[in-house]
């Protein structure tokens, strides 16, 4: 997953940082022991920065962080019971949000919960939905850290 581990992985083949604060996301020493590890993984993840503490496992720290994630689904999604499919595939992950059907024949909406459920709601959405759907492609944007949930259940938006 992180080709070296003591790199920000952000940062393109040439050194240059391709996240949100670019003077801030240069080589990014971990190999010194680290107070608060969480903490600063869950700062750096903000700008497009996993990093991993040193006796911390990517999975560990991906799973504890609260992300939210927007996403929209391209392709024959609308009349499929693609939203009621999606709440329910939300629900049994534990993670909370919204879906809705938009104008343009999409289904969008936001997931909120721990980055490795989130990671999988995410694969179900781009590759398996409901049974009749057929998925083109799904986008995620304004991925972010959360320090609590902004939503108690996941919804569907009429």
């Amino acid at each position: 997953m992180v080709s070296d581990p003591g790199v920000c992985p952000s940062l393109a083949k040439d050194g240059a940082p391709r996240c949100a604060l670019k003077s801030f996301c240069r080589r990014i020493p971990v190999s010194a022991p680290l107070a608060g590890g969480g903490l600063l993984i869950a700062f750096l993840s903000t700008f497009g920065c996993l990093v991993r503490a040193p006796g911390l496992s990517m999975s560990m720290a991906e799973g504890d962080t609260l992300i939210s994630v927007d996403y929209e689904v391209f392709g024959k999604v609308q009349g499929v019971f693609f939203r009621k499919y999606t709440q329910a595939e939300g629900k049994k992950l534990g993670l909370v949000g919204w879906v809705q059907n938009t104008d343009q024949g999409t289904v969008q909406g936001q997931l909120q919960g721990p980055t490795s459920k989130v990671r999988h709601m995410q694969e179900w959405l781009e590759t398996r939905g409901s049974p009749k759907s057929h998925i083109d492609r799904a986008s995620f944007n304004n991925e972010k850290v959360i320090l609590k949930l902004d939503y108690s259940d996941f919804q569907i938006v009429k």
